[in-house]
């Protein structure tokens, strides 16, 4: 029996052209769906064929505008819960409000964790996510998550370039761990900067441990907000001497002054994948690319729909 008889693939309008790229990795169709808004920003959404006994992934990062596509993902999910479908699953290649995670000071909400409650009470069985900002993100959902990671795309992408002599470079210490295995994956050295935060969209980057003089520096992040960090880490590499720099991240949310900040730093390439749809501005950065992870996701939603393994798919 096809995956077209038992899986149904539906696109919200936070990201249509992913949804349609992960069902066309799946040779599947993708689910047919009425989705509009209302003259008072109510949203409506009607499910356009029958699901009932099917197991149904929703498509729907909930980026920018944040609060209007988290909704909408919430009417999906109780659409689809209403009309028996089998098993739900929320598919998030990005996670909105995932660094509000923590309670830093006295009558402040933990508005990760709400945001899960919703996802689970709204009808989801369980939830597909790429690069969630923390890992112990995965534990405020009450519901199975799979957590996926963009490093296997980025790291072929990069290996594909042979790119001699490369150093990692991990633009804070919280980013350790992951440059760590960029070094092994890409058979380079590591360093590690020093940065100071002056305020919530500016940061200052002083010091570098390690060597990057004559080498060619590649700083991988999980997402680009503002790009204070990667901006003043690029110049901060390039005054110790090095030869070039690459700067990769999973989601490209290019919020603020990052426009203005990429194109005033001198960067080799910049690579983001489709989690997140891009701007007109973002898309017509210098020397930008834009790596698709639809076929790791449609991957992994055929393995969720066989009960196969997921966690392999990031060795």
């Amino acid at each position: 029996m096809s995956l077209n008889d038992n899986v149904k693939v539906f696109g919200g309008s936070g990201n249509p052209a992913l949804a349609e790229a992960i069902a066309k990795s799946m040779n599947v169709a993708l689910g047919q769906a009425i989705i509009r808004e209302f003259p008072d920003g109510e949203k409506f959404v009607k499910i356009n064929e029958d699901v009932r006994g099917q197991d149904c992934f929703v498509v729907q990062p909930t980026c920018t505008p944040v609060d209007k596509n988290i909704m909408e993902l919430l009417i999906m999910l109780d659409s689809l819960k209403r009309a028996s479908a089998r098993r739900i699953t929320a598919v998030m290649p990005y996670f909105g409000y995932a660094r509000q995670d923590r309670k830093d000071e006295g009558r402040v909400p933990i508005t990760a964790k709400l945001v899960a409650n919703l996802i689970a009470t709204a009808g989801a069985n369980r939830v597909l996510a790429i690069d969630l900002h923390a890992r112990q993100l995965e534990g405020f959902f009450d519901i199975p998550v799979d957590h996926l990671m963009a490093e296997p795309v980025l790291t072929k992408y990069l290996r594909d370039k042979n790119i001699e002599r490369p150093v990692i470079v991990s633009p804070d210490v919280g980013n350790v761990k992951t440059a760590s295995r960029y070094v092994e994956h890409l058979n380079g050295d590591l360093a590690i900067i020093h940065k100071r935060r002056i305020s919530g969209n500016e940061v200052e980057c002083n010091e570098i441990i390690g060597d990057v003089e004559g080498r060619n520096v590649i700083m991988v992040d999980d997402m680009i907000s503002t790009a204070g960090t990667i901006c003043s880490a690029a110049k901060l590499v390039k005054l110790r001497g090095a030869r070039s720099v690459i700067v990769g991240a999973t989601h490209g949310l290019f919020c603020g002054e990052a426009i203005e900040r990429l194109n005033a730093t001198v960067f080799d390439e910049i690579i983001v994948t489709d989690t997140i749809p891009l701007s007109e501005a973002a898309a017509n950065l210098k020397n930008i690319k834009v790596l698709s992870v639809a076929p790791l996701l449609g991957e992994a939603i055929t393995r969720i729909y066989k009960n196969e393994s997921v966690s392999s798919l990031l060795k």
